[in-house]
């Protein structure tokens, strides 16, 4: 709230012009009257009336007044902007990015399948030892799960030395004097390893939505695992939701096409950008903003941080990462994809209250500053406070404009339907 939003900038402008019109008015209107009048305490009591009712206190109450409805109403429902500029651009915003693991999904992906070839065809306890063993130093999440699930089993892991992540491919290590690599098969396709013998099983898995990495020993695929993580209930409804208001919804994602396709269809998403490394998701960000485009993108990983911060609103899962919630704009405090449209909606209508209340404070001056100038003066038949209005009664004219726009403002805040 002690932020500026840009809007605020029209109000500024025009009171910068606004101030010394209202003065000159006064003073014209002043020497008018004691011209025609003859009389220095009528032309006076006009010239104060001029500038009590011409006081612009609804004008600089009508943006910030708002503002503060919005981000309390934000607030009440888990929403948290970080400045104005944030709640001013969710109202422009035509493409939603959605990342997939913790965004789309719930972010706790668990193995599935271990399916052991070559010299481990007879033990898959055997393989998940070897690749949690390697994944025991990684922090991404599906390693994460791979080392869980070796946990779980009870399968005491091995020593790794020399170990090596490749972002957004895989990771690299030495276990009992063998080069261990796991990792996506894209990257193995770019390598020396033939994984040709379980490109089949690749297919399948990958086919069921499942994310699937490949476990290679000496240059040699000697297994698969495939992880699945669960989507969150409310991921399908709230992207229809985003539809509905007329958003570009596109899911960016370092999961291979076919994955991608089979999530993008559960929760109909068609627009999908896939098997994106994550130092080129904030690149991708940047190619839909050339398309002169105003973009979003909600993520909650490490991984999404430079993406967040380059998108003209970043929106971060509150369950997420500092780093994520530090880069972004916005903080959907509850987790839920729901909040994405509640913010678009909020920061849509906080914007039309803004031009309400802008609207009424100048229709509100260019109505009673003639008024209170004399223009009725003229015409008898009119009540004599209309003719000649007495100060006080334009100081409560002025402050009707002012309670008009704070309670604008505040229905926004008391509105069920934001």
């Amino acid at each position: 709230q002690g932020s500026k939003a840009p809007v605020q900038a029209l109000a500024d402008r025009v009171a910068a012009v606004f101030v010394p019109s209202v003065i000159s008015i006064a003073l014209v209107t002043f020497f008018l009257w004691w011209i025609i009048g003859g009389e220095f305490v009528p032309a006076m009591i006009r010239l104060v009336a001029v500038l009590v009712i011409a006081c612009p206190c609804a004008l600089g109450l009508a943006t910030p007044t708002a503002i503060m409805a919005g981000t309390g109403k934000g607030a009440e429902k888990g929403i948290l902007f970080k400045n104005s500029e944030a709640l001013e651009r969710a109202s422009h915003l035509e493409t939603i990015v959605l990342d997939k693991t913790g965004t789309i999904t719930q972010g706790h992906p668990v193995v599935t399948d271990v399916i052991a070839s070559g010299t481990m065809s007879d033990s898959p306890d055997t393989l998940l030892r070897m690749a949690a063993s390697v994944e025991k130093g990684s922090e991404h999440p599906l390693g994460k799960a791979i080392v869980r699930e070796a946990e779980n089993k009870g399968i005491s892991l091995l020593e790794f030395d020399a170990f090596r992540a490749v972002g957004g491919l895989g990771v690299q290590a030495r276990v009992r004097d063998q080069d261990i690599l796991v990792g996506k098969p894209g990257w193995f396709r770019q390598t020396d390893a033939d994984i040709g013998a379980v490109e089949k099983d690749i297919r399948e898995l990958q086919e069921q939505g499942r994310t699937v990495m490949v476990v290679v020993a000496d240059a040699s695929p000697v297994g698969l695992i495939a992880v699945s993580d669960t989507l969150k209930p409310e991921s399908r409804e709230a992207i229809g939701d985003l539809r509905n208001q007329g958003l570009r919804v596109v899911m960016l994602t370092g999961d291979n096409h076919q994955t991608a396709q089979t999530i993008g269809a559960q929760v109909g998403i068609s627009d999908i950008v896939s098997e994106v490394r994550p130092e080129d998701k904030s690149l991708k960000i940047r190619e839909f903003q050339e398309q002169d485009k105003m973009v979003g993108m909600v993520g909650d990983g490490i991984n999404d941080a430079p993406a967040l911060a380059q998108a003209d609103v970043g929106m971060a899962i509150g369950t997420g990462t500092d780093v994520a919630i530090e880069a972004a704009d916005v903080i959907l405090s509850g987790g839920s994809l729901r909040g994405i449209s509640q913010a678009i909606s909020l920061s849509r209508a906080t914007m039309r209250t803004i031009r309400q209340n802008l609207f009424w404070a100048f229709f509100y001056n260019v109505m009673l500053i003639p008024l209170v100038a004399g223009v009725l003066s003229p015409f008898e038949s009119l009540p004599g406070f209309l003719r000649q209005l007495h100060p006080i009664l334009a100081a409560l004219a002025m402050s009707v404009s002012s309670i008009t726009v704070v309670s604008n403002s505040l229905r926004l805040y008391k509105s069920e339907n934001q």
